[in-house]
């Protein structure tokens, strides 16, 4: 296995996920501190009000990261910890945080990557109207330069949103996620179009309030199909699949990036939407296509795509028995070769894999240690995809796994362990797994070994 000299090795969490300190000093609430109040809405009732509590841990975390051997972390800032009603008066206790945190990565060696919004939206802001308010993408805005004015001269690097695909998809049309909406489709695209003016309205503020030469991108989740056989029909049909509106659904790449990198809505999408199809208004598509620098995305399952006898594409259903994660998610790591290839074709910037990881029944064993060879043999399958892709040309620059650390899990509450760290929640001891010292070695060899 071969990755590139300076290939980026890193591991991800998410503010809500991790953080904890949900109502101390200073930070205002947010959509999930109001799901996590629904009876039945988070399973066991569990709650992120402690988390993993890495608001006070925050130090040790570090020093784990450093002892697993990150060249990179990737981090979420709490919008409503910088700016508890959304807008309006800035929380100096909540930047001083993030001060702490950026802080003590760099001293360890640790680039932060920072995503501005992983889907814990103000509550107050959510009270006016969310996502579906026309003033939505400018309140983002607003906070966006709060926060780069504040890190920028520490943090270059910068996602401007987490998988929209879930949090309109599953929080404003299923109802599964926060804020807990089940609307119609003219809502719900209502909602994706201001989420799309309000990433191309925070790269426009991360260029003008940088203090230092910003790399700028998004951390999307999608579709990705791969192909059943090599066969040149097969690989076509797969690359449609992947690109092509087929449904009404949120949950593909091509209806976030396209309007970003060609500046319109996939072609045929206004014949599958029809009258929910968002109105675009004049200079809509400029805001949303600002330039960005990479093409990221989060992948943890796909499927296998064949050509039917149309030649369009027909879903190969999982063979009885296919390997599964905790969280019943398909074993397919051939979305790591032709996912990246696939993107990279279509949009020609270098790649970022922004999460990738599996859930498991990790607990910690009678010699004190936690062993999920079934999480190593995972990683190890994906990533030697992904270094497939790199060695047919794909400019694959950095891989962040899911996750640094076990956490809540959103409506899973603490049932699924996606970490390379094990968190004890009752007493926060930390106990780094079989896997983050297999990953260790991995990033010292620079994935020579897989």
């Amino acid at each position: 296995m071969s990755f590139p000299k300076d290939f980026l090795w890193g591991a991800a969490a998410a503010s809500y996920q991790i953080e904890g300190a949900a109502y101390e000093d200073g930070k205002g609430l947010s959509v999930w501190d109001m799901l996590c109040r629904v009876p039945g809405a988070i399973w066991n009732g569990h709650t992120g009000d402690v988390a993993d509590d890495h608001y006070h841990r925050y130090a040790e975390d570090v020093r784990l990261m450093k002892e697993i051997g990150l060249k990179a972390y990737r981090l979420s800032i709490s919008w409503p910890r910088v700016i508890p009603a959304g807008t309006g008066q800035v929380n100096e206790m909540g930047l001083d945080f993030y001060d702490r945190l950026i802080d003590a990565l760099l001293a360890a060696e640790i680039q932060p990557w920072v995503t501005l919004f992983h889907w814990d939206y103000p509550y107050d802001l959510f009270c006016r109207g969310g996502w579906l308010n026309p003033y939505s993408s400018d309140w983002f805005a607003e906070y966006v330069e709060v926060v780069v004015k504040r890190l920028s001269d520490r943090v270059r690097h910068w996602m401007t949103l987490n998988e929209p695909q879930v949090f309109i998809g599953l929080g404003h049309q299923t109802g599964i996620h926060a804020p807990g909406l089940k609307l119609d489709w003219p809502e719900v695209m209502k909602a994706w179009h201001n989420v799309l003016l309000a990433h191309g309205k925070a790269v426009q503020a991360i260029r003008v309030s940088s203090k230092t030469a910003s790399v700028v991108g998004a951390a999307p989740t999608g579709f990705i199909a791969h192909p059943a056989t090599e066969l040149a029909a097969d690989i076509e049909a797969a690359r449609l699949a992947t690109f092509t509106v087929r449904e009404k659904s949120v949950w593909n790449h091509h209806l976030f990036y396209d309007p970003i990198y060609r500046r319109e809505y996939p072609p045929e999408a206004a014949a599958v939407f029809g009258r929910a199809m968002p109105q675009v208004k004049s200079g809509d598509m400029e805001i949303i296509g600002q330039p960005i620098d990479f093409t990221a995305f989060n992948y943890y399952q796909g499927m296998a795509i064949r050509a039917g006898a149309d030649g369009y594409p027909e879903v190969v259903p999982h063979a009885p028995g296919a390997a599964l994660t905790l969280f019943h998610w398909h074993v397919t790591p051939q979305g790591l070769y032709w996912g990246p290839k696939f993107l990279y074709e279509r949009y020609g910037k270098p790649i970022y894999i922004t999460e990738n990881g599996c859930s498991g029944m990790d607990w910690v064993a009678l010699d004190g240690k936690v062993h999920d060879p079934a999480r190593i043999d995972f990683t190890r399958r994906y990533l030697r995809e992904l270094s497939r892709a790199i060695a047919d040309g794909v400019d694959a620059r950095g891989y962040f796994h899911w996750s640094i650390m076990d956490n809540f899990e959103w409506a899973e509450g603490y049932k699924h362990r996606f970490g390379l760290i094990y968190v004890d929640f009752a007493t926060q001891q930390r106990t780094l797994k079989d896997s983050a010292y297999w990953y260790r070695d991995v990033i010292a060899s620079n994935g020579a070994h897989l």
